[in-house]
């Protein structure tokens, strides 16, 4: 399949054990609908180094290493030494996922430590001049002043698969902040999010696909699917890894038939962030043409720091 639109997926987890042994045809097929780049986010110690190895097999493929909140109490007493390491030694890196979580999962999580763990890294961001890319669930409060103690930042940081009010836009986007949209945004009232969206500066807009989470809940018939990996435990293809919804698995091919009803485990494709431009779109009466080239155009800017594997391109 070959798009008129080039996009950049400014957030995802293409290292995830439920699709990393798929993650070249998950490349290849997104590749080929016009997606030119990943930000392929890490959330613990243990995926830091399949992340570097995806960089360094993938131009597209731009690397993040972060602690995510969920996996704060697991850290080693060595965590942020090694996260240090690993971003001065891949001068192409970001920082994320990292974040604050009092939903479901994260009520389960020390809020003192999440709290330190986020801002550690978020203060290593703003040393290296490079992005970091938030992961925020019913913390936004705690989050906005958390950011206004370090900040402002003008590397930039990323509010990704932003749900957060159209009030609170303002004074996070004073201090450098970019709102990424994924799937999960059609779990938000439609004028709500229609709202939202538009207290958003155009410049400051970035499109996501969270893959494989945040599947898509409209145009299902358009969407792209992800075989099951037989390798993988049942139990480990039901787990959510990264975000707040349980979806999980389908085929490559965006010409399945007609799904009205997804099974709980269906997983994301990075190749439905073409969905998630569709709906934006929509929402902001625009076309999506028009968006996917300020969306790529916004990202393009934010990931071309020193050192980055992006140049700005036209």
């Amino acid at each position: 399949m070959c798009s008129t639109v080039k996009l950049f997926d400014s957030h995802c987890h293409l290292q995830d054990p439920r699709i990393l042994n798929m993650a070249p045809q998950l490349i290849d097929t997104a590749l080929s609908s016009g997606i030119k780049h990943f930000a392929v986010n890490g959330v613990s110690e243990n995926d830091w180094h399949l992340v570097k190895q995806m960089s360094d097999n993938y131009q597209c493929v731009v690397p993040c290493f972060g602690l995510h909140p969920w996996y704060v109490a697991d850290r080693t007493p060595f965590w942020f030494n090694a996260l240090k390491d690993f971003c001065h030694s891949t001068p192409a890196a970001t920082v994320g996922e990292i974040g604050l979580d009092k939903g479901s999962h994260g009520r389960e999580i020390d809020f003192v430590n999440q709290v330190e763990v986020f801002q550690q890294q978020l203060e290593l961001a703003k040393e290296l001049k490079r992005p970091a890319s938030i992961h925020c669930v019913r913390a936004f409060g705690d989050l906005l002043q958390i950011m206004q103690h370090v900040g402002p930042f003008p590397a930039g940081v990323i509010l990704h698969s932003y749900l957060g009010s159209a009030e609170m836009v303002p004074e996070f986007a004073k201090l450098g902040a970019y709102f990424s949209f994924s799937g999960h945004l059609m779990s938000m009232k439609e004028q709500k999010a229609k709202k939202m969206l538009r207290a958003v500066p155009v410049e400051r807009m970035l499109l996501e696909s969270d893959a494989p989470d945040a599947l898509p809940k409209s145009d299902l018939d358009s969407l792209f699917w992800v075989e099951k990996d037989s390798s993988v435990s049942e139990e480990l293809q039901t787990k959510d890894v990264n975000s707040a919804s349980s979806l999980g698995n389908l085929s490559d091919n965006p010409a399945v038939g007609s799904k009205s009803v997804l099974p709980q485990e269906t997983l994301n494709h990075p190749a439905n962030i073409h969905s998630v431009l569709r709906y934006v779109a929509s929402l902001l009466d625009m076309r999506k043409e028009e968006l996917a080239e300020i969306s790529f155009r916004n990202a393009i800017c934010l990931f071309s720091f020193e050192g980055s594997k992006i140049s700005l391109e036209a």
